[in-house]
């Protein structure tokens, strides 16, 4: 006989990230790679979302930017229920987003990753003209900046290919306000058939070596990586040992991209752990 009780519930308890940033509508960046990520990491994820982008693996066909109280209630919501325990902050392509996400942080005293996310894998520009200066104005809010070797170059001046440039680099960062910058590697050929990603804070440096995976699929990569990284901040880990499991995870997401969509396609978010853990 099927007894008819009510099952009592089994709650889960898992660490909280916020992702704010952009909506991807093809799935393999933005909000949308963030929060399949957290997902694969274990960690609850919630969102706010900055701005909706048509777009697909061949490029970015027209951005909507929400109304900057919009956002602002969105995160109002978020933060006034949740213990978040880290931010991850993605495209927020204006400058009164980035300046109303920059207000929004202002009581938040957790790890927050900044990807400054300015043109996408397809080249389409993702950050307007007039908000990178108030973007640098946000990276007193960081913990943890993830650019890759372009933005360094067009945030800085410098391009960050050697040990010396991207010390030069890595101080102008710091002047702005960042605790910490991991320089990623993937635009940097080292000759040497590796990819050399580079955590730089004001004490130390730690290099990360891993092979160069032949791949034109890479779409949504950095949004795995800082997703990642904040997920393991929220996690409790270390800065340094975060970095290195973001990077982990990211390189077997490239290692075995989704088959998708007609263009180069995505890395895949729900890769097989038994590859990365």
């Amino acid at each position: 006989m099927t007894s008819t009780e009510p099952v009592p519930e089994s709650p889960t308890k898992r660490p909280y990230a916020l992702t704010i940033a952009s909506s991807d509508s093809g799935g393999g960046a933005g909000i949308q790679a963030d929060l399949k990520t957290m997902t694969r990491l274990g960690v609850y994820g919630g969102s706010v979302v900055v701005a909706v982008t048509a777009q697909h693996t061949r490029g970015v066909d027209s951005t909507y930017v929400l109304p900057d109280e919009e956002i602002r209630a969105q995160f109002e919501a978020v933060a006034g229920d949740f213990d978040v325990g880290a931010i991850k902050l993605g495209m927020l392509a204006t400058a009164s987003a980035v300046e109303t996400v920059d207000d929004c942080l202002r009581a938040y005293d957790s790890p927050v990753v900044l990807d400054p996310v300015m043109v996408a894998t397809s080249g389409d520009q993702l950050l307007e003209d007039d908000a990178v200066d108030a973007y640098t104005r946000l990276f007193e809010r960081a913990t943890l900046l993830t650019p890759n070797a372009d933005e360094v170059a067009r945030l800085t001046g410098v391009y960050p290919d050697d040990e010396r440039s991207r010390a030069e680099a890595a101080e102008t960062l710091f002047g702005w306000g960042a605790d910490a910058v991991l320089f990623k590697g993937g635009h940097v050929d080292t000759g040497a058939g590796t990819v050399r990603d580079t955590l730089a804070t004001p004490n130390r440096v730690v290099e990360f070596t891993n092979p160069r995976i032949r791949t034109e699929r890479t779409h949504g990569s950095g949004c795995t990586l800082s997703s990642a990284i904040a997920s393991r901040l929220a996690h409790g880990d270390e800065l340094s040992t975060a970095v290195e499991r973001g990077i982990a995870f990211t390189h077997a997401a490239i290692a075995r991209p989704a088959d998708v969509g007609s263009g180069p396609g995505s890395v895949d978010h729900l890769v097989d752990s038994t590859h990365w853990d």
